[in-house]
C-alpha cells in the first residue's frame, strides 16, 4: 500500500503545463531576414512567398491578401497596420490559409484521356455500415463515400425474399438487406456532391433475366438522361472522364449466354448441378465466424468463377438474359476461357475490366508483372480484397497502382494505413475522384516494352522534409486523454514514403517529453525512382512507458502536389476524419 501511494505521489510531482506556441528558431531567423524594425511589410512578405515558399507567380495582392486575413488578430496585438510583427507571421504559417496542398489548384489534371488512363477512387461493397458478414446494408454508407469523392460504388444485387423485386446485400452471409431501388435513388441524389466527374456502379449480378429486366427499368427511371450507355456496337476505348461528366456508368457482367442442344444441355446440367451444391452449402444459416469466413472466402471464389465468360467460338448460341438490362452495361467486366495470360490479353478491337482478388493479384505479378501494366493502359482492372478480411480490413493499394490498376476497390467504411494511403492517393486533383496515371505506366518503349515494377531505376527526385512542430492536441483531446499526471510525450512515429518498393521507407523523430506543443526540429530525406506514385506519410504518436503507445494524429500526402516552402499540415483521426486543430509546421523542398 506505501509502495503505491508513493507511485502516486511522484506521479503528481510532474509537471503539468501548457506552453503557449512559440515559433521556432529557423522561423524567427526567416523573420529577420524578411523584415525591418520588426515588420513584415506586404513587399517583404511577397518576397517571402517567391524566395521561400516556391510560389513563383504569387503577386503583391496576394501577400495583402494573407495581412488582412490575419486582422482579427488585432485584439492579441500582433497585427501592425504596415505588417506583420513575428507573432502574427507565424500565426500565418501555421493557420488554416497554409495548407501542404494548394486548395486554389482544383482538378489540373488533362481529363480527356480514356478512363483507363486514371487511377479511379473506388468503393468496395459500398453499401455495408461494418464487417462483411453481419452488419447492416444501407444507403448511408454510399453517400459517405460519394460526399468523399468516391467515384466506383458497388452493389451485389439478389433477388428479395419473395423473388419478386431486388434487393442489395452481401450474399450467404448474415447481412440484412436494403432495397436496390433506394440505393440508386441516393446514388442519383449525391453522386455529384463532391465531384462532377461520372460515377461508375458495379453490379455483381445475382438475378434471373425478370428481375435483370425489372433493374432495367429501376435504373433508367431513376437515372434518366444521367445515364451513359453506349452504342450498339460497343466501346472500342473508354470515353474520357472530361466527356462524361455528371454520368452515371454502369458495369457489370453482361448476361450469360447459353449452348443450345446437348452440349447446351449438358452445361445447364452441370450449372444445375453447381447451384444445387451451393444450396446445400449456403442455404442454410451461418451459425459460427469460422463458416461465416469460409462463406466470404468461397463468395468471392464463386463469384470469380461466375463473372468469367463463355467462349463458345463459333457454335450456335441463345441469349436467355434480358436485352433491355444488357444494353445499359457500357462497361462490359468478365474473364476470358483459359488462364491469366488469357484474361490478360488485350482485345484490338474492344475495352473491357477484369476483376482479380489481392491475392490473385499478387500471385499474377510474380509471373505477369509487366502483362498486367500492358493490359492496364487500355483496360481497367479492378482489385478487391481477399475474403477473409470479414472486419472490413483493406490491403496495400500500392502493389495494385504500381500496376497500372485503376479501380483499386477498398472498403471505405474501415479505418487503417491502407485506407489512410488511399485517402492520401485522392487529395491529389482537387479531389475529384480521378488521379492520372504517371506517364511511365502508360508509355511504350521503341521495342514495345512497358513500365517493369520490379526494374531499379534511378533515383528521379529528392524530398527533403523538416518536421519543426506540432500543436492543436490540448483544444481536441480530454487533457487527461494521454497522461493522467501530466502533458503528453508525442512523437512522430511515422515519417516516411510509401510508394514503388525502392521508395517505401519509415523514419521517426526523438520524443519531447512533457509538452502538448512538441518542437522536434528535424530533418529527414527521401531519394525517389517513381515520386509520382510516392505517398508522405505521417504519423504521431504519445508514448507510454507501460502500454501501448497512443495514437495522436496521421496523414498522408501526394508527393506531387507537395507545395514548397514551410506548411501547416493537418492531422486526421483513425477514420480519416480531419481533427479541428492538431497541426505539424514542416517544411517542404525537393532537389
Amino acid at each position: 500500500m506505501s509502495k503505491q501511494t508513493y507511485k502516486v505521489c511522484f506521479c503528481f510531482r510532474r509537471r503539468f503545463r501548457l506552453r503557449v506556441a512559440e515559433a521556432p528558431q529557423d522561423i524567427k531567423s526567416l523573420f529577420e531576414t524578411y523584415s525591418e524594425n520588426g515588420t513584415m511589410n506586404v513587399d517583404h512578405l511577397h518576397r517571402f512567398l517567391i524566395e521561400i515558399q516556391g510560389e513563383d507567380k504569387a503577386t503583391k495582392e496576394e501577400a495583402q491578401a494573407i495581412i488582412d486575413s490575419l486582422k482579427d488578430l488585432k485584439h492579441l496585438n500582433i497585427f501592425h497596420r504596415k505588417g506583420l510583427n513575428l507573432e502574427a507571421f507565424f500565426k500565418y504559417l501555421f493557420g488554416d490559409i497554409n495548407p501542404p496542398l494548394s486548395p486554389s489548384r482544383g482538378v489540373h489534371h488533362d481529363m480527356t484521356a480514356p478512363l483507363s488512363h486514371y487511377f479511379i477512387y473506388t468503393g468496395h461493397n459500398s453499401y455495408l455500415t461494418g464487417n462483411q458478414l453481419s452488419s447492416e446494408c444501407s444507403d448511408v454508407p454510399i453517400i459517405k463515400a460519394l460526399h468523399r469523392g468516391v467515384r466506383v460504388i458497388e452493389l451485389d444485387i439478389w433477388p428479395n425474399s419473395t423473388k419478386d423485386s431486388v434487393d442489395v446485400l452481401h450474399g450467404r452471409t448474415l447481412t440484412t438487406p436494403v432495397e436496390l431501388i433506394k440505393c440508386l435513388r441516393s446514388i442519383k441524389e449525391h453522386a455529384f456532391s463532391a465531384s462532377s466527374h461520372p460515377v461508375v456502379i458495379t453490379l455483381e449480378d445475382h438475378l434471373t433475366p425478370d428481375l435483370q429486366a425489372k433493374v432495367a427499368e429501376m435504373v433508367i427511371q431513376t437515372f434518366g438522361d444521367l445515364l451513359y450507355t453506349p452504342g450498339p456496337e460497343g466501346l472500342k476505348q473508354f470515353p474520357s472522364p472530361a466527356s462524361l461528366m455528371k454520368q452515371l456508368i454502369i458495369s457489370t457482367k453482361p448476361p450469360k449466354e447459353y449452348l443450345e442442344g446437348k452440349i447446351g444441355k449438358k452445361e445447364s446440367e452441370s450449372q444445375k448441378e453447381k447451384d444445387s451444391a451451393d444450396e446445400e452449402t449456403w442455404g442454410k444459416e451461418v451459425l459460427d465466424l469460422e463458416h461465416a469466413v469460409e462463406a466470404s472466402d468461397k463468395k468471392d471464389e464463386t463469384d470469380e468463377e461466375e463473372e468469367e465468360d463463355i467462349d463458345d467460338g463459333d457454335r450456335k448460341t441463345q441469349q436467355i438474359g434480358a436485352p433491355e438490362y444488357k444494353r445499359l452495361i457500357a462497361i462490359h467486366a468478365g474473364k476470358a476461357k483459359g488462364g491469366l495470360s488469357d484474361w490478360l490479353r488485350v482485345d484490338p478491337d474492344k475495352v473491357r475490366r477484369l476483376s482479380l482478388s489481392e491475392q490473385e493479384l499478387e500471385n499474377a505479378i510474380i509471373t505477369h508483372g509487366t502483362e498486367i501494366v500492358r493490359f492496364t493502359q487500355k483496360n481497367l482492372l479492378r482489385v478487391y480484397p481477399k475474403g477473409i478480411r470479414v472486419d472490413s480490413s483493406n490491403y496495400n493499394p500500392l502493389i495494385a497502382w504500381m500496376h497500372g490498376a485503376q479501380m483499386v476497390a477498398f472498403n471505405m467504411q474501415g479505418y487503417g494505413r491502407s485506407l489512410w494511403l488511399m485517402h492520401g492517393m485522392f487529395r491529389a486533383n482537387g479531389g475529384c475522384g480521378y488521379v492520372k496515371k504517371p506517364d511511365c505506366l502508360l508509355t511504350v518503349g521503341p521495342n514495345k516494352e512497358v513500365f517493369n515494377p520490379k526494374a531499379k531505376l534511378p533515383v528521379k527526385k529528392t524530398l527533403k522534409v523538416k518536421v519543426y512542430m506540432g500543436d492543436g492536441w490540448y483544444l481536441d483531446f480530454n487533457h487527461t486523454h494521454f497522461d493522467v499526471y501530466s502533458p503528453p510525450d508525442f512523437y512522430a512515429r511515422q515519417v516516411g514514403i510509401a510508394g514503388v518498393t525502392d521508395d517505401t521507407i519509415m523514419k521517426k523523430t526523438k520524443t519531447i517529453e512533457d509538452d502538448w506543443t512538441p518542437t522536434w526540429d528535424e530533418e529527414f530525406e527521401f531519394h525517389l525512382t517513381v515520386p509520382e506514385l510516392a505517398l508522405l506519410r505521417i504519423e504521431v504518436h504519445e508514448y507510454d512507458m507501460s502500454e501501448k503507445d497512443d495514437f495522436g494524429g496521421q496523414t498522408c500526402l501526394p508527393v506531387s502536389e507537395l507545395r514548397t516552402g514551410i506548411r501547416a499540415v493537418p492531422l486526421h483521426n483513425r477514420k480519416g476524419e480531419k481533427y479541428n486543430n492538431v497541426k505539424l509546421l514542416m517544411r517542404f523542398e525537393f532537389a
